[in-house]
């Protein structure tokens, strides 16, 4: 099995590239502590190597991000046996589809405006996002103001507020005369 390796915006966060599945079409799912991975015994693997900090699942990759207390020269390669390991032996990604975290919050009126801003947000967002190793959600979009949620390398990222302000938020104004603003929520 090789597993390719790609930086990511995210100087604490690497992406991994099976060459298989990791999640295919079941979605996404981003651990932020080990405590949280119960259920996938992959992040459950990865956490047990000192110095991660959070593991994203995508479709075909896996974004690992370490603590300040470890160097890529030492985890990259503890990270590339924990997911070569893992497919060898056959164990599922995940035990259980995940359902959504969190409710969104818009209102009913604006269900025209809001399926604009997801279709947006999956044609011309998502796929970029998912190139630098994470994911981006809808979370909501009340007063003119869209809500999303970053994920896995974009979390935490440097770029990430200048590409939520200056990507994101000027392509959502300029198709969706609507949208006002864009902010960054937790969950």
């Amino acid at each position: 099995m090789f597993i390719e390796t790609e930086a990511t915006p995210n100087p604490a966060t690497l992406k991994f590239l099976p060459g298989q599945d990791v999640m295919g079409g079941r979605g996404t799912a981003d651990f932020t502590s080990a405590e949280g991975a119960g259920r996938s015994p992959l992040a459950e693997r990865l956490f047990a190597l000192e110095g991660v900090a959070r593991v994203f699942l995508g479709a075909d990759f896996v974004t690992v991000t370490k603590t300040e207390a470890v160097d890529w020269q030492a985890l990259k390669p503890m990270v590339l046996g924990g997911i070569m390991e893992h497919y060898m032996a056959g164990r599922p990604v995940v035990l259980e589809a995940e359902g959504e975290d969190a409710v969104e919050d818009s209102d009913p009126a604006d269900a025209e405006i809001v399926a604009q801003i997801k279709e947006l947000l999956d044609t011309r967002v998502r796929p970029a996002v998912a190139g630098d190793g994470g994911d981006i959600v809808f979370r909501g979009f009340r007063d003119g103001v869209v809500k999303l949620h970053l994920q896995g390398a974009c979390s935490g990222c440097p770029s990430s507020r200048a590409t939520l302000k200056h990507g994101v938020e000027n392509m959502l104004r300029h198709y969706v005369p609507e949208v006002m603003a864009v902010e960054q929520v937790d969950a």
